[in-house]
């Protein structure tokens, strides 16, 4: 399927490039001198790199990692050109961010029930919006279900979107999220709908109430059918930096995310938290998002988002 997408928009690698634009002014261009200017591998040049790692938000335990991995290869290989050097750490990210390479499967159940959360303003409705385009795109039929009863604007926004993408979208004008989704699980079972996208309301991760609502929502999508929700997707702002892996970690906790989809990354020049979280909560990656477009979220791809960053 990715051959596919990437048949129909054979200038992704391109656009993810010019996405991570900001990424790249913080992080590649700084490498790129860093390891031009530098005569040899030293301490220097290695302090040099922490700070570069840090202030893109790589975070400190991924940092360690990556500078841990470097040190051993310059022992090991005895390198002496830092371009080497900067050739290794290339890989190195790859490999850390390689187990995060995890494309989402929808084909074991009918529905295949997907529960999205995210806190308010990470782009979590767009994102339903265009995950419906990309179910489409795999012949799967799509229903998207309205359960983001407390923000508000957030129901007309789904039947929008489920206007551009011609999908039916189960809504209430009144009542709580659980019953939203409960009912539109029962609405794609009779109809032989193969994909649920289900909205539920954003949450700050200090609501403790509001978590527990949430949960409850998952208790409920489990009595509607039986093994679901079969994925739960947390959506994540880029541009929150750190920020992002708290969220992981506090949503992981109380719901055990199964999968994450991570936005704006056009917008910010934090992408470097995608090596934080691989190292901290190595939860796949399902799709990233680099633009405003209906096309223009996709598959997480590992070594193609370091190339990026790196050109």
């Amino acid at each position: 399927m990715l051959s596919f997408l990437k048949s129909k928009d054979s200038s992704w690698a391109s656009r993810l490039k010019d996405g991570l634009s900001r990424t790249r002014e913080q992080f590649g261009r700084q490498i790129s001198t860093l390891f031009g200017a530098s005569g040899k591998i030293d301490e220097a040049l290695f302090e040099e790199l922490e700070t570069i790692l840090l202030t893109s938000d790589v975070g400190l335990e991924a940092t360690s990692f990556l500078l841990e991995s470097l040190r051993e290869k310059v022992r090991r290989e005895q390198l002496a050109d830092p371009l080497a050097l900067k050739a290794a750490l290339q890989e190195s990210l790859a490999g850390l961010l390689a187990p995060l390479e995890q494309p989402l499967d929808a084909s074991g159940h009918k529905p295949f029930v997907i529960m999205m959360m995210g806190v308010n303003g990470a782009g979590k409705t767009t994102s339903i919006g265009k995950l419906a385009k990309y179910f489409q795109a795999q012949g799967k039929s799509v229903l998207l279900a309205a359960g983001d009863t407390f923000r508000a604007a957030a129901r007309e926004q789904l039947l929008e979107w489920g206007k551009r993408n011609g999908v039916e979208v189960i809504a209430q004008e009144k009542g709580d999220t659980a019953a939203v989704i409960f009912d539109a699980i029962h609405a794609a079972a009779a109809r032989g709908i193969d994909i649920v996208l289900a909205d539920t309301a954003g949450r700050l991760v200090t609501q403790l109430h509001l978590m527990e609502e949430i949960k409850k929502v998952k208790r409920v999508i489990a009595k509607a059918m039986a093994g679901a929700p079969h994925e739960i997707l947390l959506v994540l702002d880029a541009n929150t930096g750190q920020n992002a892996l708290s969220q992981v970690k506090s949503f992981d906790d109380a719901l055990g995310v199964t999968g994450l989809i991570l936005t704006k990354l056009d917008g910010t020049a934090k992408g470097g938290v995608i090596a934080a979280i691989a190292r901290s909560r190595p939860i796949p990656i399902r799709f990233i998002g680099i633009g405003e477009g209906i096309d223009d979220l996709r598959p997480f791809e590992a070594r193609e988002f370091v190339e990026a960053l790196f050109a």
